[in-house]
């Protein structure tokens, strides 16, 4: 289990950005070789018990070089505001974090595509879009590294946008034995229901494509001393 605390980057709550990959995101989840390896056929089973089905999220990590972070800042500000600008992309900006407790100079965006559909339709956009290529090759200079997943929401646990901007954000990443997801998630959602009633929940997701396995919850709060205040309610 890992676990990162961030603050809010980029205040706007919709847009998106996108996978280089030709290949059509369906095609990973569905008769690829790869789909059928030990493990993520029942992936996929489960996640159509626990998944809440409507909305895929995907989770940009960018590792930023230490002296170049400002530069980035405006550099992704300008890549993802005007994509959330792009009415056409039919995407949703979840939030975009700057890590202050974990992996430093690391930033993530969450963005809500229109299930894996609408996220096919994105990709020819933006592959298609001068200004949007233009914006995200403009924050490449500034990166040391970059990684994606494609992650659903659990049906108990929709996300939401924060309650109030500011304050603190935890990211907890759990990584499960294979074919497990069903009941950890029944196990896990008892410690949620509790928790969810002294702080605020951002949302709850699976892995789907990428990293396979792994589960993400995110809260946000006031300030750090109450994510101490909290450690006797969380889950297992």
């Amino acid at each position: 289990m890992s676990s990162v605390l961030s603050r809010r980057i980029i205040q706007p709550l919709i847009t998106t950005r996108a996978s280089t990959r030709s290949i059509s995101v369906k095609s990973l989840l569905h008769g690829s070789p790869e789909a059928k390896k030990e493990g993520e056929v029942e992936l996929v089973q489960h996640s159509r018990i626990v998944g809440r089905g409507k909305y895929i999220h995907g989770f940009e990590t960018h590792r930023v070089k230490p002296d170049k972070t400002e530069e980035y800042k405006k550099a992704a500000e300008t890549y993802y505001l005007g994509i959330k600008n792009d009415e056409k992309l039919h995407v949703k900006l979840t939030g975009s974090w700057e890590t202050v407790i974990g992996e430093q100079d690391t930033f993530v965006h969450i963005l809500e595509y229109e299930n894996y559909g609408g996220l096919d339709k994105t990709i020819q956009l933006l592959r298609s879009s001068r200004e949007h290529i233009k914006a995200y090759k403009a924050m490449l200079p500034f990166l040391d590294s970059k990684s994606s997943q494609l992650n659903q929401e659990f049906a108990f646990f929709p996300s939401a946008p924060p309650h109030a901007q500011g304050g603190i954000f935890e990211l907890r990443t759990y990584t499960l034995q294979p074919g497990t997801l069903l009941e950890w998630e029944t196990t896990w959602r008892r410690g949620i229901e509790a928790r969810r009633k002294f702080t605020a929940p951002v949302g709850a997701w699976f892995s789907q494509v990428g990293r396979l396995h792994q589960v993400h919850h995110m809260w946000q709060y006031p300030c750090v001393e109450n994510i101490e205040q909290m450690s006797c309610l969380q889950p297992t």
